[in-house]
């Protein structure tokens, strides 16, 4: 446990590091733009310093043991972890693998019904709703609110009628 916070808190460090210096590459600017306000790069620039300060914070309480977890010697994963985040990370890779084909809402209506209904045994009928609802509030969303297209794959003439309803 105590490796696995030092290593995390190093690699959230280095990531900030990597952002803060993202930030402030022309054209993004992290100063003030005179009449506009602040730079396209303060905010990621500042939230990036923060999150630099809590892995340096973390790192330092690791190290010195000040947490149960800093003075823990207990593996970091057991095999029941280690499954789980197995399962988990391969059904995210096959919904994206199959945005490709079948498009975005339809794979992630079949990830939920997996993930919520096979893997977390949820009840059916809360498993169905949940997985027919965040597809749906995620195309009005994007697709009607922000005007962002989502691949829709092989699936997309389902979602001519809906297209009529907005005003592109």
């Amino acid at each position: 446990m105590r490796r696995a916070e030092l290593i995390f808190a190093a690699i959230l460090a280095a990531f900030s590091i990597y952002l803060m210096y993202m930030a402030q590459i022309p054209p993004l600017q992290i100063g003030w733009v005179p009449k506009k306000g602040p730079g396209s790069g303060a905010a990621p620039f500042w939230l990036s310093a923060g999150m630099l300060i809590c892995a340096i914070w973390i790192f330092w309480r690791g190290w010195k043991g000040a947490t149960p977890q800093g003075r823990s010697t207990e593996p970091f994963m057991d095999s029941y972890t280690t499954k789980m985040v197995a399962v988990t990370v391969g059904s995210i890779f096959m919904m994206f693998l199959a945005t490709h084909f079948i498009g975005a809402y339809a794979a992630m209506f079949l990830f939920l019904l997996f993930y919520v209904g096979v893997f977390g045994k949820i009840p059916w009928p809360t498993t169905i709703a949940v997985s027919i609802a965040i597809p749906v509030f995620i195309f009005f969303l994007f697709e009607s609110g922000m005007k962002i297209l989502l691949p829709k794959g092989m699936s997309e003439p389902l979602f001519i009628p809906l297209y009529k309803m907005f005003v592109y």
